[in-house]
């Protein structure tokens, strides 16, 4: 009896971009969503310190999800390769081994990290109060770090097989969990800040628990390896996980950089950045989703060698791309002013947020094409390209740019270089990917 062909070879890509990518949006979006909503009620405790030091820590932790989302790049890209080219037994012990290997990598990753805290926070520029707030937060939600893990983990595992609508109730119950125990943690219990750590902790649990059963028992796309498997997955795991980490920790650098060129400007100015940096992922939701809901599309029609089908993957991308943005830079731009007042951002704080929806927002329009690229990149074997292209973003499409935009007009000059830099490594990756197609397909002719 012949196998059912995989999802992504046949069909309509758009139906297939856009129907992934909505998916996945909806998950993040609650994800998202739940994280300012979170910092919303540390605001509604009154203390701007509360708000800074949540900023200061969140830069930190922010490193620990760029890890876990690179590692699972890899575990996509590995399993649709092989669900792509019919080898689902062979899937099934790889979901198994990037189980395995992720819980390993973010383990030393939390205890690597964790005597560093104290002395990162200093050279982000964390003084005093704010900064032993922000310490003893971090404390407590770094060792959550293999949970984090574990979570993307199932979720990559799901969109790997085409369960779009899977991994999005995934998501979507996480950050349903998150928003029920946050008020409670933080108001009803009248834990303040440690409140908000808890709620971390009690949400990520419940998605670990209900992303493992859905893999094991909805696909059965989870074997438990041998070390022997494990032993032999490490090398192609880490050949896309770690350059695909390399990309990912980029964007946290460079937002490091930011927090450590705003900080001079005081705990008002950082707090209005800790709600930029959070609004940018609710507002481009569909820029995030888009990267890892086109990876196994790619890698199901990589494995299958349609070329053809690759390239509209790519151009569909684009499009969204660019017609999504445009929608929500306007939507930004007529309501500065109420996501400002809904943060009770005055002075810096203020001029940050407005500034940012008003003018910086556009810009990515070119983040959102050099995801697609990364996407790219990633799942057709090239990821030292996404390295390279989001290195370059975060260091010389960021501190130059920021540095000049201090002197001349100190945060609103900060957030315009911020959102400048990226322009050129936008339209060099896209333009070094569809190149890279090309020499791919003339290869397998």
């Amino acid at each position: 009896m012949t196998a059912p062909l995989p999802k992504f070879v046949t069909g309509s890509i758009l139906r297939h971009v856009l129907t992934m990518t909505a998916a996945s949006a909806v998950g993040l979006a609650a994800m998202f969503t739940v994280d300012i909503v979170s910092l919303f009620y540390i605001s509604l405790l009154g203390r701007p310190v509360l708000t800074a030091a949540i900023g200061y820590a969140g830069t930190l932790l922010f490193f620990v999800s760029s890890l876990s989302i690179g590692l699972s790049i890899a575990c996509s890209a590995l399993t649709s390769r092989a669900l792509g080219g019919g080898q689902r037994a062979h899937a099934r012990l790889l979901g198994g081994a990037s189980v395995v290997l992720m819980l390993a990598c973010m383990t030393t990753l939390a205890l690597v990290i964790w005597p560093l805290l104290g002395e990162c926070l200093h050279l982000l520029g964390a003084q005093g109060e704010t900064h032993a707030l922000a310490l003893r937060y971090a404390q407590q939600v770094l060792p959550t770090a293999p949970l984090i893990g574990m979570g993307m983990c199932c979720s990559a595992l799901l969109r790997a097989v085409g369960d779009a609508r899977g991994s999005m109730s995934l998501t979507l119950f996480s950050g349903a969990a998150s928003a029920m125990l946050d008020p409670l943690c933080i108001f009803g219990l009248g834990l303040g800040l440690d409140g908000a750590a808890l709620s971390q902790w009690l949400a990520r649990s419940a998605l670990v628990a209900l992303g493992v059963w859905m893999v094991m028992r909805k696909h059965d796309l989870l074997r438990l390896p041998s070390l022997a498997v494990v032993r032999d997955a490490l090398p192609a795991f880490m050949g896309i996980g770690l350059p695909a980490v390399l990309t990912q920790i980029a964007t946290p650098v460079g937002n490091a950089f930011v927090t450590h060129a705003i900080a001079p400007f005081g705990d008002a100015a950082v707090a209005g950045w800790s709600v930029v940096v959070r609004l940018i992922p609710v507002s481009f939701v569909v820029l995030f989703a888009l990267s890892g809901a086109i990876g196994p599309i790619i890698g199901q029609n990589l494995g299958a060698q349609r070329f053809d089908r690759l390239r509209q993957t790519l151009r569909h991308s684009l499009a969204l791309v660019l017609v999504y943005v445009a929608v929500v830079w306007l939507l930004l731009a007529l309501g500065a002013n109420l996501i400002a007042d809904i943060f009770g951002a005055q002075g810096e704080a203020r001029e940050v947020i407005v500034f940012f929806c008003r003018f910086v927002a556009g810009s990515f329009a070119f983040n959102g094409a050099l995801f697609v690229a990364n996407a790219a990149f990633n799942n057709l074997g090239f990821a030292f390209y996404s390295t390279a292209l989001n290195w370059g973003r975060a260091t010389l499409g960021v501190a130059p740019f920021v540095w000049v935009g201090a002197e001349l007009s100190g945060t609103q000059g900060i957030m315009a270089g911020y959102g400048l830099g990226v322009v050129a490594f936008g339209i060099t990756g896209i333009w070094l990917c569809f190149k890279t197609l090309d020499r791919l397909g003339n290869q397998a002719v």
